[in-house]
C-alpha cells in the first residue's frame, strides 16, 4: 500500500508545501507505523551505495527510520529530515539524527553528503525544488535516488479488497489502488511519480540523465499483519472510524478467505541521478 494516494502523483510546483499536513498524518501512530510498514530490499542499498562516492546519507522523509536502518546496517552514516516531529522522536529512539523541517525549507547549514535518498516521501516534496536542494548538499558524484513500494497481492485477493472499498469507501485513495492492483504492469500512480521525479531531476539542471531502477521481493502477510498495517496508509488516517472498522472487517474476511495469509508481491521503483558536480554544465545523452 502506498502513502501516496494514487490519483494524486504529485504536488503542484506552486504550492510546494501544500500537502505537508497531510504527511505528517502517518504520525498519528508511530510505533504501528513502524513495526507494520514494509521495508526495502537489500538489493536497492547496496545499488544507491555503489552508486554513490560514499556513505554519508541524508534521507528526506526519514519517518520512524525504516529505510535509515538499512543504510546504518551497511555502514553509513545518516542524518534524516521530516516535518513531523512525531516521527522524528520514533527514529531518534533508534539512535538517528533527526531534523524537524520540510526538506523545501530546510537548512544545510554548510554541510554535504554522498546521497541523498528518500522512502516512500519523495511525493510530498516539489520535485523541482526537492532535487535543487539535495543538488546543493550532494558532493559531486552523489546520488539522489527516490524510491516506492508498488505491492500486488494476488489478484483474486486485489479484486476481493477492491470490492470491499468499492462498498464503503468508494471515493478513498485505496479503492483506486485496488481496482487497478488487479490489472496488470506497473501502477499508473507510481508510472506518474517516476515521471515527475525524473523531470525534477532534469528541470534542476545539476543531474545526469535520470534512471529508473526496479527490485523485485516478496512479503509474507498474516491477516493480522496485513490489519495493523492497513490504518497507516495514505488516505486511511483521515476516515471515519466506523468506516475505518468496516473496511478492515471486510480486508479480513478477504483475507480469511484465502487461508488466513498471503504473500504480497513488490517491485520497489528507483528514480535516480547522479550529481554532475562543478565544471560539467551539460549532461550525457540520456541512458534511458
Amino acid at each position: 500500500m502506498p502513502t501516496l494516494p494514487p490519483g494524486e502523483p504529485a504536488l503542484p510546483r506552486s504550492s510546494p508545501l501544500r500537502a505537508h499536513g497531510v504527511a505528517e498524518s502517518f504520525g498519528v501512530d508511530p510505533e504501528r507505523y513502524d513495526r507494520a510498514r514494509p521495508g526495502y530490499p537489500g538489493a536497492l542499498i547496496e545499488a544507491v551505495l555503489a552508486a554513490a562516492p560514499g556513505g554519508d546519507v541524508l534521507d528526506v522523509g526519514i519517518g520512524t527510520g525504516i529505510a535509515a536502518r538499512r543504510f546504518r546496517a551497511a555502514g553509513c552514516t545518516v542524518l534524516g529530515v521530516d516535518p513531523d516531529p512525531r516521527m522524528a522522536d520514533r527514529a531518534r529512539r533508534d539512535g538517528h539524527e533527526v531534523e524537524v523541517a520540510a526538506f523545501e525549507a530546510w537548512d544545510p547549514d554548510g554541510r554535504s553528503f554522498d546521497a541523498v535518498i528518500s522512502a516512500q516521501a519523495w511525493h510530498w516534496v516539489d520535485p523541482v525544488a526537492g532535487a535543487a536542494k539535495a543538488a546543493e548538499v550532494l558532493r559531486p558524484g552523489g546520488r539522489l535516488a527516490v524510491f516506492w513500494n508498488d505491492g500486488r497481492p494476488p489478484r483474486d485477493l486485489a479484486r476481493a479488497f477492491a470490492e470491499v472499498y468499492g462498498r464503503f469507501a468508494p471515493d478513498a485513495p485505496a479503492a483506486r489502488l485496488w481496482r487497478a492492483a488487479g490489472g496488470e504492469g506497473e501502477h499508473p500512480g507510481y508510472a506518474a511519480l517516476s515521471v515527475r521525479a525524473a523531470d525534477g531531476m532534469r528541470a534542476a539542471g545539476a543531474f545526469d540523465a535520470p534512471e529508473v531502477w526496479r527490485f523485485a521481493w516478496e512479503q509474507a502477510y498474516t491477516r493480522d499483519a496485513w490489519l495493523d498495517q492497513l490504518p497507516t496508509t495514505g488516505g486511511h488516517c483521515g476516515l471515519p472510524p466506523a468506516v475505518l472498522a468496516r473496511l478492515s472487517a471486510g480486508a479480513g474476511a478477504a483475507v480469511d478467505a484465502v487461508g488466513g495469509a498471503f504473500t504480497m508481491r513488490y517491485t520497489t521503483i528507483v528514480v535516480t541521478a547522479a550529481h554532475r558536480g562543478p565544471g560539467r554544465t551539460r549532461p550525457p545523452a540520456d541512458r534511458g
